[in-house]
């Protein structure tokens, strides 16, 4: 789910074209004269989830007669485009995943509906409190709940265990976090030592999540409520230190961005041949490494640099929201309540690359036979991780800002306090013009 500040990894094809989303007729029932209810909703996907997702819809079909879902997949590139075309002319879906930078948009233009009334309500199968506060990100505003999150991938850090052993590394990442002292110290002494063996230490990758990620378990802050949402990580020692730590490891090789790697080369790839020691990510990576069963691998919560254990990192989600349009707001919300629930993601997830987001279905993780053997910290991680702040996600071009001048960091072509001071103005400026318009 690599989609949400640029989570998903991956496109699908157009499974069919998105038609009329809204049924005539009302009532709870089926229509006035007790005919089914066509109602449709559309998310992005890769082919697995897409497969999880239909069958979902076909069993909530049989278990719900009056109502005949179907689902629309729709392309990850361009499907906010998609979206918001289909809203403008009246055809899209009654329920459909939204995106974190989607999500603000979609409630500032009044698209999708408040569902806080309909959560409270004593019927409503899922309760706001089901969920982690860090989970809401844009979908909640002025303790108003528009989109409930589907499910979530807190960021921990995987480890190689085979490459670790073969550069004659003793230290187990698993009993330095058990002891205290997996911190940003070890994992420079280690990658140092992978890099002299002749292996990569660590990948980074230039989305959101995993740049942010450094600042806060360094117990930095990147934007501001206070001052409306501006950008003050250029001020913020905290979050300067991060970036230092990063320019100087990319420096000295102990890590590579993933965007000066060879062509082809991605960093789940290269963890799989066992030429990296180290990588970030969500569970996203957790199928494809348990199918490779020579693999040896585990995971360990980010390493801080606050002397505590474990500290905030980023959790890439999405968001299922309710078309404002809906001829048919409850069987809507009787559907959107039902994916997000603990029933709907003990269907979807089982064996899946996602982490629930509603407490109760811990299990769906944790599973004793398989890889990682210390699943419980994606649990850990999303109790206390964050979605993408509001004041970037739903800024046009202040993400490509960040992303563009970290790039320039890592490639080893802007010294990290300019790096941070242009992220500084770039955003900062497409703040005030989204604020002026």
């Amino acid at each position: 789910m690599k989609k949400t500040w640029q989570l998903t990894a991956g496109s699908v094809a157009l499974v069919s074209l998105i038609v009329s989303g809204c049924s005539s007729g009302s009532g709870s029932n089926g229509g006035s004269n007790g005919e089914v209810l066509h109602l449709k909703w559309s998310t992005w996907g890769n082919p697995g989830e897409l497969k999880r997702f239909y069958e979902l819809t076909d069993q909530y079909n049989k278990d719900h007669k009056n109502v005949k879902w179907e689902l629309v997949a729709v392309p990850n590139d361009g499907y906010e485009e998609k979206i918001i075309t289909q809203l403008q002319g009246g055809t899209a879906p009654d329920a459909f995943y939204a995106g974190d930078a989607t999500v603000v948009k979609l409630i500032a233009n009044g698209s999708i509906s408040e569902l806080t009334s309909l959560i409270d309500s004593p019927s409503s199968p899922i309760k706001a409190s089901d969920f982690a506060d860090g989970l809401w990100g844009g979908a909640k505003r002025d303790d108003k709940i528009y989109g409930v999150t589907v499910d979530c991938n807190p960021l921990v850090m995987y480890y190689n265990k085979k490459v670790l052993q073969d550069a004659g590394i003793a230290d187990d990442p698993q009993q330095l976090y058990e002891s205290g002292a997996w911190n940003w110290q070890k994992l420079t002494e280690l990658t140092s030592k992978l890099q002299a063996a002749g292996k990569y230490g660590l990948v980074l990758e230039d989305w959101s999540a995993p740049i942010y990620s450094w600042a806060t378990t360094n117990g930095g802050k990147i934007y501001d409520k206070e001052q409306g949402g501006k950008f003050i990580g250029d001020t913020d020692s905290k979050t300067v230190e991060a970036f230092q730590f990063l320019a100087d490891n990319v420096k000295n090789k102990n890590f590579v961005f993933s965007g000066s790697l060879p062509k082809g080369q991605g960093a789940d790839a290269m963890f799989m041949s066992n030429q990296v020691g180290f990588g970030i990510a969500g569970r996203w990576w957790v199928p494809q490494y348990n199918a490779n069963t020579a693999l040896q691998y585990d995971i360990v919560p980010l390493p801080t640099n606050t002397g505590n254990k474990m500290e905030p990192a980023g959790i890439p989600t999405a968001y299922m929201v309710m078309n404002k349009k809906t001829a048919h707001p409850k069987e809507t919300y009787d559907f959107l309540s039902y994916f997000v629930s603990k029933e709907g993601q003990q269907f979807r997830l089982k064996g899946g690359n996602a982490v629930p987001s509603v407490s109760g279905v811990d299990d769906l993780v944790l599973d004793d036979k398989a890889q990682p053997a210390h699943a419980q910290y994606f649990l850990d991680a999303r109790e206390i991780g964050y979605a993408l702040w509001p004041s970037e996600s739903a800024v046009p071009g202040a993400s490509d800002v960040v992303k563009d001048n970290y790039d320039l960091m890592l490639l080893g072509k802007q010294d990290a306090a300019t790096t941070l001071k242009k992220m500084a103005e770039g955003v900062n400026k497409k703040i005030a013009e989204a604020s002026a318009n």
